[in-house]
């Protein structure tokens, strides 16, 4: 199956591209931003080496509809979706944290705690708490903005503010605006009988100086959900959540001595491994939008994000 894993495009009044892990991102006339994104998986900070059938689109259309159903209550950098892995907004000046929210001990968090700590970025975590379990109150835990080939660290508020990362006249909006994005993200969540465990925001300036939220939001790339149903009981028994993230590639790639350490080998992966992500993402997709995932037509997926996204320009 078609796959898009690199672009080379060359649209009007092109300035400059940046790729990222995922996305890559055309900077048009320094007004505009054209986000394509791409079918690559990337977990432990490194990029594996196939790409995923539909992730792209997958990704870019629950980032897009999130980014309308929250523009109510968050400002955000979105202009418009010309193509199904194309998102175009306004060039923004990206802070160099990511805004890490939590409710629950999931994930990094876990392990964390598994090793003993019970502070991160800073902030304390209750005693006798077991993987999985419901933080009293979301935690927010940042992160530094890692160049391309780094790994993301973590950073405390006071170290971000001190470092003058942020000034705290910022970082008072970013802390308001995470809350009230994973509020909104919750309920919406558990309007489709998943929890949204934790996720990660990031957020730019305009050229007018209005912090708005950029890139994307509640994607299975950035969040982590689990099921509702059975929460509770899974919790109580001591069993594993039925979750909706990209844990799954992780824990396959552990299981398999990948951790993305020097001189660790990625896995091989086959044909059947490659289509059981790509149908693991379109089941992400219709249980966290609640609706059917219309693929695309992928012959050829260049062509057809060139021709969209050159007519959207041509429009301007």
């Amino acid at each position: 199956m078609n796959t898009i894993t690199t672009t080379n495009f060359t649209f009007p009044e092109q300035k400059s591209v940046y790729r990222g892990k995922v996305r890559e991102v055309y900077n048009i006339n320094d007004d505009l931003l054209v986000m394509v994104a791409t079918d690559r998986l990337s977990a432990f900070d490194v990029v594996l080496p196939k790409g995923i059938p539909y992730k792209g689109q997958i990704l870019n259309q629950i980032a897009t509809k999130f980014m309308e159903l929250t523009a109510d209550i968050v400002p955000n950098w979105l202009i418009a979706t010309p193509d199904p892995n194309v998102a175009v907004g306004h060039l923004c000046d990206p802070f160099k944290v990511e805004m890490v929210i939590r409710g629950y001990l999931s994930g990094h968090a876990a392990r964390e705690y598994a090793t003993g700590k019970r502070t991160i970025c800073g902030v304390a975590m209750a005693e006798g708490l077991k993987e999985n379990d419901k933080f009293p109150e979301p935690i927010i835990t940042p992160t530094t903005k890692a160049d391309n080939g780094e790994h993301d660290a973590d950073i405390s508020r006071e170290a971000i503010l001190d470092s003058g990362i942020v000034s705290e006249e910022d970082y008072l909006i970013l802390e308001k605006y995470t809350r009230a994005l994973f509020q909104r993200g919750t309920e919406i969540a558990a309007s489709r009988g998943l929890i949204l465990v934790d996720t990660k925001y990031e957020f730019g300036k305009t050229k007018e100086g209005k912090i708005v939220l950029i890139d994307e939001i509640h994607t299975p790339d950035s969040s982590r959900y689990f099921y509702a149903e059975g929460y509770q009981e899974r919790q109580d028994k001591g069993e594993e959540q039925k979750q909706l993230s990209k844990e799954f590639v992780r824990r396959w790639l552990i299981e398999n001595g990948f951790q993305g350490q020097e001189g660790q080998a990625i896995p091989e992966m086959t044909e059947e491994y490659i289509e059981s992500v790509s149908d693991r993402y379109i089941e992400l997709y219709e249980n966290i939008l609640g609706e059917k995932f219309i693929k695309a037509n992928i012959d050829n997926i260049d062509d057809r994000i060139s021709g969209n996204v050159v007519a959207y320009l041509a429009s301007k």
